[in-house]
């Protein structure tokens, strides 16, 4: 196609707005049947790059609608509206083990979309685009307020949605790689969710003393979600992911503070020992470690260390106790975690109130 032929048009609407709010991605003005790459590049605050692209044929009328027209091809092939960002991948060259995480949840996410000519799926940085477009992805909406708390020994950072409230409550624990995270609690308040991201291995506290938190770390977490003034005490959460779905499951059946409305466990298990701190519960982990394999990609599968699911009660907690629904989100090709076969235990053991149990495939 000559350039000076066709000036291709580009747009995306909203090019400003929340990471989970689907855009329109839409190319114009090309010739009909017209081969192009659409392309998306995001530079993480770590340095490395990554990258989703799709590969497209315009219609008669010389355009192409990604939320509409599929993919032939590229990091995500089908009708996928949002592909140019969930099959966001590190640009070939990048070090193996990369994890992308919004850090500053205070700054938008920044992704270059692009067009260009052909099918590509390499050499990006040796062409150049017929159009681009920057976007910008946010986990804070407008009027939500980040506030640390560090009362009481805590590293936490609470984030209220705008408006004067009450809101409902959350309590956010992630996994085992430690460190604060903020960019879901961010998100959860900008959809009307007080939210409170609590870190629990690595907070100050444990820092200068050298010793991990216990039970009563969590339960003063709570209590300061409780006793905010523009939060419903009677309508907190608690979320947990990885090693979080642990503790929460843990606070949620035993604690007698802790009173909460729902539960949502993602991707772990109920297995550890019941008496057991955190040290201790990850002391039982590291006593399986044995168990530990790698994959023909020489990844680490972990998913080992607490199968088979235990017989002896005092090693699982004991959810039949639980006085609230409880969700959970498992993987069914979870390598990390026996997800899927833990999901199976509680939802035979819980009888007192509902389970609802996501199940999610690679094949889905």
């Amino acid at each position: 196609m000559d350039r000076k032929q066709c000036c291709v048009k580009l747009s995306v609407q909203p090019c400003r707005g929340l990471v989970d709010e689907r855009f329109v991605v839409r190319v114009q003005n090309v010739p009909p049947g017209f081969q192009l790459t659409v392309r998306a590049l995001h530079r993480c605050e770590d340095g490395h790059s990554w990258e989703a692209f799709g590969h497209y044929n315009a219609d008669t009328t010389g355009t192409v609608d990604v939320s509409e027209d599929p993919s032939l091809g590229g990091t995500y092939s089908g009708v996928e509206p949002m592909g140019l960002l969930w099959s966001l991948r590190p640009v070939p060259g990048s070090r193996p083990g990369l994890r992308m995480r919004k850090m500053n949840v205070q700054t938008p996410m920044e992704v270059t979309i692009s067009v260009f000519q052909g099918h590509q799926t390499e050499g990006f940085l040796d062409q150049v685009p017929l159009a681009c477009v920057m976007v910008e992805r946010w986990y804070m909406a407008p009027g939500v307020r980040r506030i640390p708390i560090t009362v009481d020994g805590l590293t936490a950072t609470l984030f209220l949605p705008s408006g004067p409230g009450p809101f409902p409550g959350l309590l956010d624990l992630w996994g085992g790689g430690g460190k604060l995270v903020e960019y879901r609690a961010a998100l959860l308040a900008s959809h009307g969710i007080a939210s409170l991201a609590l870190d629990y291995l690595t907070p100050k506290i444990t820092m200068e003393t050298g010793k991990m938190v216990d039970n009563e770390y969590f339960e003063m977490a709570y209590r300061v979600l409780q006793q905010h003034p523009q939060v419903l005490s009677s309508r907190i959460a608690m979320l947990g992911l990885s090693l979080g779905t642990s503790v929460t499951l843990k606070m949620a059946a035993y604690s007698q503070v802790v009173k909460l409305r729902c539960v949502v466990c993602i991707s772990g298990s109920h297995v550890q020992p019941v008496d057991g701190s955190v040290e201790q519960i990850l002391g039982f982990f590291d006593e399986s470690f044995g168990k530990t394999r790698f994959n023909e990609e020489n990844q680490v599968i972990c998913r080992d260390l607490l199968l088979p699911i235990p017989t002896d009660p005092s090693f699982k907690v004991d959810v039949g106790r639980l006085q609230c629904p409880l969700l959970l989100v498992v993987g069914e090709d979870d390598q990390n975690w026996p997800a899927h076969e833990s999901a199976a235990d509680v939802s035979l053991l819980t009888w007192r109130h509902p389970v609802r149990i996501n199940r999610l495939s690679l094949e889905e």
